[in-house]
């Protein structure tokens, strides 16, 4: 047997983590990040350490290091604090919600989460809202398509760029679930207010990878113009949170002398009727799943269609599962998503290619092995998921676009530790029965209402933006399909 090797042996990409920053900053590294993973893990090995302003991490991406690491990750795991939004929180005095709290504090507020959110009888109650804004979604598409489409009638079709109609939807969808409401996004005239919201989150992403690597005090003191545009897109962010847990908190305090026993209240209802999350707590968790909803489901969405658009064998297997499945389901969302596992596949198979998030990250609470190098306690570990989801070591043919390579471990994979887009254990993402689901069920309605095309099958460029999105959105044909 092998020795241990030393931690300072781990393979680098440079010791030097202020120069490296400088590096970054001048290349225009940052939007490229997941790029630059795979090239380093292809230069140095399946294990490498990076060194980046205040940051140093140890990297890898290999189902078996990602085990021994969930194996080690302790009762309180801890993932690297997005510092940007941590002190966001505490210069306008909010509450942290459980994404950036840590130990014994975030295991209590996570259980009560989780009751609302994650566990299956959570699911079942908020899967008909779901299935009603993907439904209404595809009623608004399919009438454009039908008015304002080329072709005979009966199979009308369009050629447009979804992502605006994508992120009204993934807002829709989260508001109806978080807040038991409707906002009518799906109008020719979506909400100004709605728009913005749409912007700051996108502004409070884009903003945050500079200055993750950055003393955020320090921007702070000097007024930096980057620091400024974030922290006012998270004042957007909470200020459209805020309105709308407000009118939900009077819509249930009327509800209780009207009555209205029996009808979902959304995730805002369940919190406040348990009683056991402060008002203060209930608003920092609902902000915080508001503004990761958004942009995270609608951008998966995008690359799901054009893999399917491009794919067009998979697209008719698919379907043909989703039209038996909704059949026989009788109308009940549950039942057909059930009866329809290659939908499930679908969203897999996307994030394998299009991971949201980029890593995964843990500080093991003991020292652990990593491709034979000792690995002390406390040191930040990153999986990295982009090299990881187009490994030929890990996945046969990683290029191909097949959903149903889910359905059964592929041989010489290792089994688990493959599909981590949401994360892995008890700090898995908290919104992903939300997300999965949502994803699931619009594409079950688009694809019997719509065959997919589109006129070039290259391959998408994508950007990284602290969520992995396509550099410009993919234009698909939506053609419409007699029920």
């Amino acid at each position: 047997m092998r020795a241990v090797r030393d931690f300072w042996e781990i393979p680098h990409t440079g010791s030097n983590g202020w120069i490296n920053l400088l590096r970054f900053w001048r290349e225009g590294r940052f939007s490229l990040l997941h790029k630059h993973m795979e090239t380093s893990f292809r230069r140095l090995g399946p294990i490498y350490r990076e060194y980046l302003g205040s940051q140093s991490s140890v990297n890898i991406m290999l189902p078996t290091d990602t085990g021994e690491l969930f194996r080690s990750e302790g009762l309180h795991p801890r993932r690297m604090t997005l510092q940007p939004w941590a002190t966001h929180r505490e210069t306008r005095r909010h509450s942290k919600g459980v994404f950036l709290k840590n130990g014994v504090e975030w295991r209590s507020d996570r259980l009560l989460l989780n009751k609302e959110v994650m566990l299956s009888s959570a699911v079942r109650r908020f899967l008909p809202l779901l299935d009603d804004v993907a439904q209404d979604f595809c009623r608004s598409l399919r009438q454009r398509v039908e008015v304002w489409g080329a072709g005979e009638t009966g199979q009308r079709r369009m050629t447009l760029d979804p992502s605006p109609d994508l992120f009204r939807f993934a807002l829709e969808a989260s508001c109806h679930v978080l807040y038991g409401e409707r906002i009518g996004l799906f109008s020719s005239t979506p909400s100004e207010e709605s728009e913005r919201f749409i912007w700051a989150v996108e502004r409070m992403l884009a903003t945050t990878p500079p200055l993750l690597y950055l003393p955020p005090r320090l921007l702070l003191h000097l007024r930096a113009p980057l620091w400024t545009q974030h922290a006012t897109a998270w004042d957007h962010i909470f200020t459209h949170a805020e309105a709308r847990i407000q009118r939900g908190y009077q819509r249930l305090q009327t509800g209780a002398s009207g009555g209205s026993e029996g009808r979902f209240q959304g995730v805002l209802g369940q919190l406040i009727d348990a009683g056991q999350l402060s008002l203060e707590l209930i608003r920092a968790n609902i902000t915080e799943l508001m503004a990761g909803g958004v942009d995270t489901t609608a951008v998966p969405l995008q690359f799901a269609l054009f893999e399917l658009a491009r794919n067009p064998d998979v697209q008719e297997r698919v379907r043909a599962q989703v039209l038996s499945s909704w059949q026989q389901a009788s109308g009940n969302p549950q039942k057909a998503l059930q009866g329809a596992p290659l939908l499930k596949g679908t969203v897999k198979e996307t994030l394998r290619l299009y991971p949201v998030g980029i890593t995964v990250q843990r500080y093991p609470v003991r020292d652990i092995v990593l491709q034979n190098y000792h690995v002390p306690a406390g040191t930040l570990v990153q999986v990295c998921l982009y090299p990881l989801g187009r490994s030929h070591e890990v996945f046969e043919s990683p290029e191909r676009f097949e959903p149903g390579r889910w359905a059964a471990a592929e041989p010489g994979s290792g089994g688990g530790f493959r599909s981590l887009a949401f994360g892995f254990g008890s700090r898995q993402c908290v919104g992903r029965r939300i997300a999965e689901n949502e994803m699931q069920l619009l594409l079950l309605h688009i694809l019997r209402n719509f065959r997919l095309t589109v006129s070039s099958t290259e391959d998408l460029n994508t950007k990284y933006t602290l969520i992995l999105q396509p550099e410009s959105p993919p234009r698909i044909t939506f053609t419409t399909l007699s029920h």
